[in-house]
């Protein structure tokens, strides 16, 4: 994942897959040991037609499968949408208005009105949710789409081939995991963002990780970490300690927990859960599984 947003969009996967030659895009690897195998595969959220279809390595591994594993069943719309009451927005009738400065209001309104949206519309969520939801809609109007996402056609082949789909995470654990900002760090979360809307930089860093994805190349994977939790603005910081610091450990040990029941899974996370000192391959190379990279 990117420290992208982790708030999945409710539409529902229409993947329409290429009939172009297949390439190798992202990352995959293959976990083992005493005889147990999974399959990881490094993931983007959002796409375009002309990255399918996947590898045939992607597609053998998942083939030789019994089960599709996803941080998150980006289907599963109810659940969005009952986590989204619970951590997301405001009770009581609560208004975003009254829990952010005017100097931060008239910036949304601006943002806001750009893409034809109106504050009124929106008043009941909370800061960060108002502000994941810009930034996928910029994504969006740059041409990538959720159902697009690597997501939404790993959903569409694994349901084509009768296989269980489960989730490593919930959308209830993903939203509660943002609601643990105060009143203070989600305004600053929200600023930052339209901030980085308005000069590009927001842009600029998804269109980073995806042609990382898309060239598969070493080097470009590895500068994606550094450049999500580099500096110290809120969103580095909580993408540093919370989105990959807190996460990863505990994906690792969901894995673990799959491979020790007996049965081949393809698990596809975030691109950004793979990579750097404390990605998935490394914590668990260090759990005494062989890791190693099909491409």
């Amino acid at each position: 994942m990117s420290p992208s947003p982790l708030v999945q969009g409710t539409v529902r996967a229409k993947a329409q897959l290429s009939p172009a030659p297949a390439k190798r895009h992202g990352i995959l690897y293959k976990v083992s040991r005493d005889g147990q195998a999974a399959y990881l595969f490094g993931t983007i959220h959002v796409g375009a037609a002309s990255f399918y279809p996947l590898a045939p390595e992607v597609s053998d591994a998942l083939g030789a499968s019994s089960a599709l594993v996803l941080e998150l069943d980006t289907n599963a719309e109810l659940a969005y949408a009952h986590a989204v009451l619970a951590h997301g927005s405001y009770s009581s009738g609560g208004q975003i208005q009254n829990f952010i400065a005017p100097a931060t209001l008239a910036l949304l309104t601006q943002a806001l009105h750009t893409l034809g949206i109106t504050v009124a519309s929106v008043q009941h969520l909370k800061p960060w949710l108002i502000a994941n939801i810009l930034m996928g809609l910029e994504l969006q109007r740059s041409g990538y789409e959720r159902t697009q996402g690597n997501e939404a056609v790993l959903l569409v082949l694994a349901q084509a081939q009768g296989k269980r789909v489960t989730e490593l995470e919930s959308a209830d654990y993903q939203l509660a995991l943002f609601d643990t900002l105060s009143a203070a760090q989600a305004e600053r979360y929200l600023l930052e963002s339209l901030r980085d809307l308005s000069d590009g930089s927001s842009l600029r860093k998804a269109r980073a990780t995806i042609n990382a994805w898309v060239s598969g190349d070493t080097a470009a994977l590895e500068a994606l970490v550094p450049d999500a939790v580099g500096g110290n603005s809120m969103m580095s910081e909580f993408t540093r300690r919370v989105l990959l610091g807190q996460r990863n450990p505990e994906m690792a040990s969901g894995i673990e927990r799959i491979l020790q029941g007996g049965k081949t899974a393809f698990v596809g996370v975030g691109l950004l859960h793979l990579l750097g000192d404390d990605g998935l391959p490394q914590l668990l190379s260090q759990r005494g599984y062989r890791v190693e990279r099909v491409f």
